[in-house]
């Protein structure tokens, strides 16, 4: 047997030899030439000679500076001669006499103390530092030697009281008067915290309560902290005023809020005013903290005097008792304070009434959301009251003083927004700007409104420097003296800064309309929860609400001045008025003419709404709330008429038949889309509701599938619709076949394939590119497929049959117009309906033949397409050719 292959065959075989050998050499080059470069580099390497090249010693860096290295020295000496006094105190006491221990003692102490005076006269700080720290330790031990040897008997709280405020006057000497030690000062300040709250804790006949104790200390922290130069020192003074003051506060602040009768929140009213004083006095004296200082102060005086409130009313008025006095404070505060101080100030009532705010707003939600818990008794007898229609069980006082708090909170709101500046920068003008007839600061002076002040070179650490120089004024941005709320400088060159509160990179005018849009929005919240506060009855609940939705309705569409004071008005309106609409048409639920008269005052309220409004957004939204509304309103409509959901159904498919001719009415107007999407969700409500009867909801599809043909009409809407209406069609078909019970396969895919084939036709007379199988693929299987799945199973003739003549017809057809996908579905189908026609027949002759007979004619007929191999491919070729020529 000749086994050459043909000359194309063995030509490619020669190439991809060819191929393989030339990647192999290259393989080899490329280690040749590693291999060379590898043996030249050592040849270089052995023939090399360096020669070393001295270089001379360098000492390497010092790690450390000699100043840090002395005070590490000296830091551990003074720990070592402080734990062996302490070592020589408690242990090694008793082995001397009385006289022999004070001497001791003493002795050590006074020359401990002593040594930093001639050390100082040296020049040696740090060592002075050190002894100095030794010093102080031996006077503490000193302290406790005395009360072990001389006052055994003594309290030990009160000894260590009279011991630390003795600690403390002695070192506050000591450091005046050797001012360049810096532990001496601070010390003593941080021993002075513990005298009075140690006094206090021993409850004698003459003991202070604790928390005028730590008042008291916190005075003393603040005049430490105003008076004194010493930066360290102040800083502690500042840090223990907060703590200690603090710490009174809450305890103050405790006793208030527990105090069951007026006489007894009277003392921790006169504890918290005190405190509020010192605070004020604090901010007045110190701009640096005049902010944090006075918002302090504010929030004291209105927890004082709202103690005594709170405990004069009853339990639910409390939060307005407290908003009465952060509305009194914001009218006491007047122009002619600090600016720092009346941010404060005004920072703690605003503190105040966004609380008292927030208290109501559980309340507010309730009522909004209350009539969803009674969606289970839909038109049932009437609710007595507001309080039973909203399912509202809270103390009837906190629902009264809900309307009160909000409404006077929004009045303060809005107050503030008209006093509110209109410009970014509030109050400031630049600096050199005339007003009023008062100096300015020069051209080039830096105005500072938010922190500590620069100061020129040589004054002591937070004093206020005026313009002048002189530590004693200070000037603000008005140019009066004495006056800390901003402190002015000289600097040449600088500009001006104002980052204090109520400026910065919020616009005033940004600021203004969001007071305003707040106090809109409470004043609404307010008079929407005045019928739970009231219990009012339940149709003049109805009422009142329906007209505060409407009226927000209205605000949102025209809402005349107070679009220029406040831009978000209109769309807090806005979503107030549907929130209350939501609401109220939950609430007319309860009895049937409620929800007729709620249904269409609130369809018809948002209809006119949406035509009187100019924002296409707020149309697009109103008409949206209209159609959903109005769904409502037909479904109640039907409901009353006695109509089953099946038949309901067919009522609610007016409100999208109705949406889509207003659409059509509307055209590309962008009001247009919205509401026939949410026609749209009425119709697919609709379908919900025809589920459960199957004639029912074909008939509900099939006027589905007319909605949106006629919508598919317009220009803009076809294709979505044109797809949607033919699904919906076929949709409903299938449901009514499923109603009769059909079976056949074919009652289904007909209808889907006889559309698809005339969308495929006049697709490809429109664009004769096109593929058949794109053209008519999809409809031809969606009918061929199934049919000829049941016709393998189906053991009668006539479906194989017509199954047959219908693939015959499309393969012939294929042929004739040269259409691939008819040809080659129709073919393989025929093929496929003919094989199964003729299974049996060729098992029962497959049974009958010898067993050597199949492996036989299989052998013959290899043989004899070995023998005419090329031929076959080129038949094959050439089928493929003709099939890839066609469409």
């Amino acid at each position: 047997m000749n086994n050459v292959p043909p000359p194309a065959e063995e030509l490619a075989l020669l190439d991809r030899e060819l191929s393989q050998l030339e990647a192999r050499r290259s393989q080899l080059l490329a280690r040749r030439a590693w291999l060379l470069n590898a043996m030249q580099t050592r040849v270089t390497a052995a023939t090399a000679s360096p020669v070393p090249v001295a270089r001379p010693f360098v000492a390497p860096p010092p790690e450390t500076s000699p100043p840090n290295v002395q005070n590490v020295l000296l830091t551990l000496g003074g720990i070592l001669l402080t734990i062996a006094a302490i070592a020589f105190t408690l242990v090694s006491w008793g082995h001397l006499g009385i006289g022999g221990r004070s001497a001791v003692l003493g002795a050590v102490t006074v020359a401990t103390l002593a040594a930093p005076v001639a050390l100082l006269r040296r020049g040696l700080v740090s060592t002075a530092e050190s002894l100095a720290g030794l010093g102080l330790v031996l006077m503490v031990l000193d302290a406790y030697a005395l009360h072990r040897v001389a006052l055994p008997g003594t309290d030990g709280l009160g000894y260590a009281a009279f011991a630390s405020a003795g600690l403390a006057a002695l070192w506050s000497v000591y450091g005046v008067t050797l001012g360049r030690l810096r532990i001496p000062l601070p010390a003593a300040l941080l021993t002075a915290q513990l005298p009075l709250p140690l006094w206090a804790l021993t409850a004698g006949a003459g003991a202070p309560p604790m928390e005028w104790a730590l008042l008291a200390t916190a005075a003393l922290d603040v005049a430490v902290a105003l008076w004194t130069k010493p930066a360290a020192v102040r800083a502690i003074a500042g840090f223990g005023a907060a703590a200690t003051g603090g710490w009174a506060l809450l305890i103050g602040g405790w006793q208030s809020v527990s105090a069951e009768a007026p006489l007894d929140a009277a003392a921790p009213a006169v504890l918290l005013l005190c405190a509020a004083a010192v605070a004020l006095f604090a901010a007045w004296r110190a701009p640096s903290a005049a902010v944090a200082a006075s918002a302090v102060a504010g929030l004291t005086v209105i927890a004082a005097v709202g103690g005594v409130v709170r405990a004069a009313v009853p339990e639910g008025w409390s939060v307005l008792g407290y908003l009465l006095c952060a509305v009194a404070l914001l009218g006491a505060v007047r122009a002619g304070i600090p600016r720092r101080v009346m941010h404060g100030l005004t920072g703690a009532a605003a503190a105040v009434h966004a609380m008292a705010a927030v208290s109501a707003l559980p309340l507010v939600a309730l009522t909004l959301l209350g009539p969803v818990t009674r969606l289970d008794t839909i038109w049932s007898d009437a609710p007595s009251g507001a309080r039973e229609a909203l399912a509202l069980d809270l103390p009837a006082s906190g629902l009264t003083s809900a309307p009160l708090v909000l409404l006077i909170v929004a009045a303060v709101l809005t107050a503030a927004s008209r006093r509110e500046p209109a410009t970014a920068a509030g109050n400031a003008r630049p600096a050199g700007a005339p007003g009023n007839g008062r100096p300015t600061p020069a051209p080039g002076s830096t105005t500072h409104a938010a922190g500590t002040a620069a100061r020129p070179s040589g004054h002591a650490e937070g004093s206020s420097v005026g313009p002048t120089g002189d530590p004693s004024t200070s000037t603000d941005t008005t140019g009066r003296p004495d006056a800390p709320g901003v402190e002015v400088t000289g600097a040449p060159g600088a500009t001006a800064h104002l980052t204090g509160p109520g400026t910065g990179a919020v616009p005033a005018a940004d600021r203004r309309g969001a007071i305003a849009g707040a106090g809109i929005a409470l004043a609404w919240a307010g008079l929407w929860v005045l019928p739970p506060a009231l219990d009012l009855a339940y149709p003049a609940t109805v009422m009142l609400q329906l007209l505060l939705a409407a009226a927000a309705l209205v605000l949102a569409v025209r809402p005349g001045r107070i679009a220029r004071v406040a831009p978000a008005g209109a769309d807090l309106a806005l979503a107030c008025g549907l929130a209350g609409a939501v609401s109220v048409g939950l609430l007319a639920l309860a009895t049937r003419p409620a929800t007729f008269a709620v249904l269409s005052a609130l369809v018809t309220a948002l209809v006119a709404a949406a035509l009187a409004a100019r924002a296409s957004s707020v149309q697009a939204v109103l008409a949206c709330s209209a159609t959903v509304f109005a769904t409502g309103l037909v479904g109640a409509i039907a409901a009353a008429v006695g109509l089953p959901p099946h038949r309901a159904a067919l009522m609610i498919l007016a409100v999208p038949a109705a949406a889509a001719l207003l659409g059509a009415r509307l055209g590309r107007h962008p009001v247009a889309l919205p509401l026939e999407l949410t026609g749209a969700a009425a119709g697919l409500l609709a379908v919900g509701l025809a589920v459960p009867d199957m004639p029912a909801l074909a008939v509900v599809l099939a006027l589905c599938g007319v909605i949106a043909a006629g919508t598919a009409v317009r220009g803009e809407r076809r294709p979505a619709a044109g797809y949607l209406a033919a699904v919906l069609f076929v949709l409903a078909t299938w449901v009514r076949l499923v109603a009769w019970d059909v079976a056949s396969p074919e009652a289904y895919t007909l209808p889907v394939t006889v559309p698809a084939l005339v969308v495929g036709v006049l697709r490809r007379r429109h664009d004769p590119q096109t593929s058949s199988w794109t053209a008519y693929g999809p409809g031809l299987a969606a009918t061929l497929l199934p049919s000829l799945i049941a016709a393998w199973g189906d053991e009668h003739w006539l479906r194989p049959l017509l199954l047959g003549l219908a693939a015959l017809t499309l393969t012939l057809a294929g042929a004739r117009l040269r259409l691939q996908a008819l040809l080659v579905v129709g073919g393989t189908v025929l093929a496929l309906d003919a094989l199964h026609e003729l299974a049996p027949y060729v098992v029962q002759v497959v049974g009958a033949l010898p067993r050597w007979l199949p492996p036989a004619l299989a052998g013959l007929l290899l043989l004899a397409v070995g023998a005419t191999y090329e031929q076959r491919l080129r038949d094959a070729r050439r089928l493929r050719d003709t099939l890839g020529r066609m469409h």
